[in-house]
């Protein structure tokens, strides 16, 4: 205990936060950074965020009753590992939690659950957000560590000072399939001194049907969360920002595992300074601390015929802080940012015997990690067609196992293993742009490493229902390394937006599960024993094609065509790699009407990874149609959406599906918001 408290002591916290955001903005995909082929950033206000071009019209959907994973998917790197209804992983240029760094405002905050079952995503809600901020691969923002694949930052919603004195939001929205109800309403309170964001939402659903009116059991959830964000300015430019979230998820199924959730629950708080307006080498400092908790209770009593029943709760717990510098000079814009955390892990299991005393064993043994980094960007202008972007980032991290049964435990599998380990780890990425008359050339290269995650290094028997596997994490592991190229090029008119873009990784040292026969799984019908190794090699390749047509100021015409390839070094294909897909939408403006129909079609997964107990998946393709409105009556503006998603209730599941559960059939959903 006396060394955990030494750990927080070392933090030193101060404080501070971003730029209020005006409290209703317009929902659009830009490039962020000119240098960039793919920074993105989405806001989020009424609908769901899309791809716009020529008229910069917006786009019917479902708005702030979405959930934030359905934001997510529109982003164009961006897909989902869905193990239920609720609380998909996010998953980046075909990696997973391992190598994307996930953040909010800033915030590190790290899950609670040893199967992943709430990725970050899922402790914030869509009333909540003003903008999604995506950086692809090594390039990522200034808080992110450990991004191979590409960072993640959800920037909440701020009103801002000297906005709207007053404004309130209420928004409801129901879902045919599964009985999905949304409920949420939010006020923001604005002047020159002061500023706040109040809201809830609720959401409930149950079970879902998959095509052919099958109903997918344990695939009910419902959940609540509160949010209020506050902002002082006691002198001008000098600004004091608060935070406090609450999100708990109870009763919440999922089908692709044998275990369901019966509560998770994530505390998110953070106190900040910024001061504007500063002369010099910087224009802005804004610094930030914060602290957050999560828990997390797996619960199997819901579940029919349960051999042996079993309580697995996990917490996770961090605080930490971030201090930034943003400034200009000449033909320079960069910034300056340290950041540091401390976060405690821990989960264990005890299963009930029937006639014998409970077995208890620790999945996560209270490993501790503190960490800091200092990381610098900067944009130069080279000349008017001309632009280079270069990020860096160092971090040094420090780990302790904090529980003396889990660490005796794990030294039964590696002798000698150590207590503590120290780790440097960084990553520097820089990519050239060239623009010129409609055109837009870009390219980059990246190199940087990540330490293994907690359950790559310290989880002990960790059932993975995907290939039937119980998994041991190795404290020996190497850092992986990865060195990225990509490249862009783009061409756009008043009328067409055309752009092919591809970034391709190369891992030494690539961390994955592989089978030890010499040890026996405690689980259950499990096939076998998996150590976490590295591989001497692997690569993984992503590609797109977009081509975008805006016919009149009232009909546009948006595709995409992707692929991705991903195998490691025996030649052996990696699992949850997508197959070839093409996205496809007609949308229709007409007044203050606007409608969408389009079609989702994917090949056959022929490449799959079948050593890692992946099989292939059948072809299939998806249609959608959505209409939708805004009326002004008076003071109150209304919007109302109603649409129809898998119109023709295929029945199919995705690569990305755990254990193949279906997707939903035919669903029709509407909602309906009001702002004054």
């Amino acid at each position: 205990m006396n060394r955990k408290n030494s750990f927080i002591h070392r933090l030193g916290l101060c404080f501070s936060i971003v730029l209020g955001q005006s409290f209703m903005a317009a929902p659009t995909y830009s490039q962020a950074l000119s240098t960039d082929s793919i920074h993105r950033e989405a806001s989020l206000s009424e609908v769901t965020v899309t791809s716009v071009v020529g008229t910069k019209r917006k786009v019917a959907g479902k708005g702030r009753t979405a959930s934030i994973e359905e934001h997510l998917l529109q982003l164009g790197n961006v897909s989902m590992v869905r193990r239920g209804n609720y609380a998909w992983e996010p998953v980046v240029n075909s990696m997973a939690t391992e190598r994307v760094s996930t953040t909010i405002d800033g915030m590190k905050i790290f899950y609670a659950c040893t199967d992943k079952m709430d990725p970050v995503t899922s402790y914030v809600e869509s009333g909540n957000l003003q903008r999604i901020r995506l950086d692809s691969g090594l390039d990522g923002n200034p808080q992110a560590t450990g991004n191979i694949g590409g960072s993640i930052d959800l920037k909440l919603r701020k009103a801002g000072f000297d906005a709207k004195s007053h404004a309130y939001n209420a928004t409801m929205g129901y879902e045919a399939n599964g009985h999905l109800q949304v409920y949420g309403a939010d006020a923001a309170f604005s002047t020159d001194k002061f500023y706040s964001n109040v809201g809830a939402f609720y959401r409930h659903a149950d079970n879902y049907k998959a095509g052919g009116h099958e109903e997918v059991n344990f695939s009910q959830f419902q959940k609540v969360n509160a949010f209020l964000n506050l902002g002082w300015q006691p002198v001008e430019n000098h600004i004091i920002e608060g935070t406090v979230i609450f999100d708990r998820a109870t009763d919440v199924g999922y089908p692709a595992l044998t275990m369901d959730v019966s509560d998770a629950t994530g505390f998110i708080s953070s106190l900040s300074y910024r001061r504007e307006q500063l002369h010099g080498l910087f224009y802005r400092w804004e610094t930030k601390a914060y602290y957050n908790h999560i828990t997390h209770n797996m619960d199997d009593t819901q579940r029919p015929d349960v051999v042996i029943h079993m309580d697995m709760p996990g917490r996770s717990s961090t605080t930490g802080l971030y201090s930034l510098l943003q400034g200009s000079r000449a033909n320079h814009q960069y910034q300056l940012n340290y950041d540091a955390y401390y976060n405690t892990l821990f989960a264990d299991m005890t299963m009930y015997v029937k006639g014998a005393k409970p077995m208890y064993m620790l999945t996560w043994p209270d490993v501790g990690t503190l960490s800091q980094g200092l990381a610098l960007t900067d944009d130069i202008q080279l000349a008017p067609h001309h632009t280079i972007h270069l990020s860096a980032k160092g971090a040094w991290q420090y780990r302790r196992i904090n529980d003396d049964e889990g660490f005796r435990a794990l030294s039964i599998y590696f002798p000698g293993m150590e207590r503590t380990a120290s780790d440097l780890t960084g990553r520097v990425a820089l990519s050239y742009a060239y623009r010129y008359n409609g055109w837009k050339l870009a390219v980059g290269t990246g190199y940087g490493s990540r330490t293994p995650s907690v359950t790559e290094a310290y989880g002990y028997f960790l059932n993975n229902t995907f290939d039937r596997y119980d998994y041991i994490g190795n404290p020996h592991l190497k850092h992986e390394r990865a060195f990225e190229l990509n490249g862009s090029l783009a061409w756009a008119s008043e009328t067409v937006e055309a752009s092919l873009e591809a970034n391709a990784f190369f891992f030494q040292n690539y961390i994955i599960g592989t089978p030890d026969e010499r040890l026996s799984p405690m689980t259950i019908g499990a096939e076998g024993v998996k150590v976490y190794c590295n591989l001497n090699n692997a690569q993984i390749v992503n590609a797109a094609a977009v081509v975008n047509w805006q016919f009149s100021d009232w009909l546009s015409w948006h595709n995409r065509l992707t692929y991705s390839y991903g195998k490691e070094n025996t030649g052996a294909r990696l699992p949850m790699i997508a197959p070839l897909t093409y996205q496809g939408a007609l949308k229709l403006f007409w007044r203050n009407f606007e409608s969408e129909a389009g079609v989702q079609a994917v090949a056959r997964n022929s490449h799959y990874g079948s050593k890692y107990g992946e099989t292939s998946m059948a072809g299939y393709a998806i249609w959608h149609f959505n209409i939708g409105g805004h009326f002004q009556i008076g003071t109150v503006g209304t919007d109302i959406h109603l649409g129809a998603e898998n119109l023709f209730d295929r029945h199919y599941s995705t690569y990305s599906d755990w254990n193949h559960i279906p997707q939903k059939g035919r669903n029709i959903y509407f909602n309906l918001s009001f702002q004054l």
